[in-house]
């Protein structure tokens, strides 16, 4: 479940299941995350090397409130709560606003990876965002928090900058903390749907082991038990618990860790050979089931078995007959699967591997503003013009949007082409050096939109950055994560 702390307008989201300790001070930073220790940090890290980077390569987009209607603003909507500023980048200098042909690609921009409420693997578009100690990543809030779900943190969490088709040239960045504003964390509110995630050194594997599991246990508790143990051991275990029947083991109804079993009269006979008298004796574990009807069901022929042989057809009185044979029998547990450990090595902090983009706020609406994502998803008329693949990008200026359904009524917007699904997170980069590529973190999409209903999306839209998103980045920003290896 996510933990939250209200800091002065902030919430505080913790990748966590743990308990959170109230803080001793007002302004303290909680430290309990998704991956509290080293090593749950590495099984985090494992989930998505293992099995050949099976689960970063079977990810889908993230489709959760991706296409939604929204709308100019002409008057009203997103405004400047104080001047406008700027956070340096990694290579802060004055970046030209203006459109390039040959746009360099950002190194800062990849894929967020995690397993959604329906537990398989999705992923958003996010950046690296410049901070004291290197290691802040932005994307749309609903690609930490499953606003769907009760809010609860969206699982295994990792930042994979430069990701293309498996591939992970720059490591995998396991999420550590999520900061969210705190009118998105308690009202949904759209209009702060942003998040800042510290995450830990990135992380390359090294090697790979694995040993298979098939081993049956009496009952359920001690397979769960073993199976716990495997967990805690193994820096990966995919292993699951099947109940399995003991057709060899009778045992008394209602013995735990039994079922009771509907079988063929004939197999029934052979532990009852003395045949089927009404009300028994029968052998301990074994009993009938007699259904009566009135009237004459379909098939009933008295003195005979159905076809499949577990029924046999009688009267008793004027009532009609269907006995059917059951034996309860032992049921075991067999835990099968796969255990993996596999070596990681530390490659270094984030912003020391691919920078960070700088953080711009109450900027003027009508800025020129680069988008950076991973588009993904067709447009409402079936066209699928974008695989999800390879980073794209978009220019234009931004305008006052709307967006109700959200609960967001003072968005900007983009025009843009970018299809939904993976494009959610995109990086919005106002004053974009193509040579740094380098700029100012401007918005995050949070949803695209068909504006002028010709089944085509055409818009992006961003929360306004302002300066309550300064001070959600600026708590952030100066949290150290640390190692995981």
């Amino acid at each position: 479940m996510k933990r939250t702390l209200t800091l002065g307008g902030i919430a505080v989201g913790l990748l966590a299941s743990a308990a959170v300790a109230t803080p001793a001070h007002a302004d303290s930073v909680p430290h309990d995350t998704l991956a509290s220790t080293n090593f749950a940090a590495q099984q985090v890290a494992a989930f998505w090397y293992g099995q050949n980077k099976a689960n970063l390569v079977n990810a889908t987009p993230y489709a959760v409130e991706t296409t939604v209607p929204t709308k100019h603003v002409s008057t009203g909507g997103a405004s400047a709560d104080t001047k406008a500023g700027v956070v340096g980048s990694s290579g802060d200098k004055k970046a030209s606003s203006g459109t390039s042909k040959n746009v360099n690609l950002p190194k800062t921009t990849g894929k967020v990876f995690f397993i959604g409420a329906d537990k398989k693997p999705h992923w958003c578009s996010a950046t690296s965002v410049q901070s004291q100690y290197k290691n802040l990543v932005a994307t749309a809030g609903h690609c930490v928090y499953d606003t769907k779900s009760n809010k609860a943190t969206l699982d295994k969490w990792v930042f994979v900058p430069g990701y293309y088709n498996g591939k992970t040239p720059w490591g995998i960045y396991v999420g550590k903390t999520a900061y969210t504003h705190y009118d998105f964390d308690v009202y949904e509110d759209g209009d702060r749907d942003y998040a800042f995630v510290t995450v830990y050194n990135g992380v390359l594997p090294t090697s790979a082991s694995g040993k298979s599991y098939n081993r049956t246990y009496e009952t359920l508790r001690e397979a769960q038990r073993a199976k716990a143990k495997l967990d805690r051991d193994k820096a990966y275990s995919h292993v699951t618990i099947q109940p399995v029947v003991d057709t060899a083991h009778v045992v008394k109804e209602g013995t735990r860790d039994s079922q009771k079993v509907y079988v063929k009269r004939d197999d029934w006979k052979k532990l009852n050979p003395e045949g089927t008298p009404a009300d028994g004796p029968f052998k301990e574990g074994t009993g009938v089931t007699d259904k009566e009807y009135r009237f004459k069901p379909r098939g009933w022929e008295e003195g005979k078995q159905s076809r499949d042989g577990k029924a046999f057809y009688l009267k008793k009185g004027d009532k009609y007959v269907v006995r059917t044979y059951w034996i309860n029998y032992d049921v075991d547990y067999r835990l099968t699967g796969r255990a993996l450990s596999i070596g990681l090595k530390d490659v270094g902090t984030l912003g020391s591997n691919v920078g960070g983009q700088g953080l711009a706020y109450n900027q003027k609406i009508g800025s020129g503003t680069f988008v950076f994502g991973y588009p993904s998803g067709s447009h409402p008329d079936g066209n699928h013009a974008f695989s999800g693949k390879t980073l794209k990008w978009s220019y234009g200026k931004t305008f006052k949007a709307a967006a109700p359904s959200m609960k967001a009524e003072e968005l900007i917007g983009i025009k843009s082409s970018f299809t939904g699904e993976g494009a959610i997170g995109s990086s919005w980069l106002y004053r974009y050096s193509s040579a740094k590529r380098l700029g100012y973190l401007n918005g995050v999409t949070i949803a695209v939109s068909d504006t002028d209903g010709n089944k085509r999306i055409d818009t992006s839209v961003s929360p306004y950055f302002d300066g309550e998103t300064l001070a959600v980045y600026k708590t952030a920003a100066k949290n150290w994560s640390g190692k995981i290896v």
